[in-house]
């Protein structure tokens, strides 16, 4: 799957995966074969974090 390289449009597409299909970020990772790493650290280069208890990126 091709990511959106914009880390706003990457963190909204994420959020709305998360909103809508996922429990949390391990299960969509999984699912679509992300490294999460990879993705935490290019959101958190935006200033973005993952959060477990809201279950999305602000």
């Amino acid at each position: 799957m091709e990511l959106p390289k914009d880390p706003f449009m990457l963190m909204s597409f994420i959020n709305l995966k998360l909103r809508d299909y996922y429990s949390d970020l391990d299960e969509l990772c999984e699912d679509l074969n992300i490294d999460k790493k990879l993705l935490c650290e290019a959101l958190a280069k935006a200033g973005f974090e993952y959060s477990e208890e809201n279950n999305k990126f602000w």
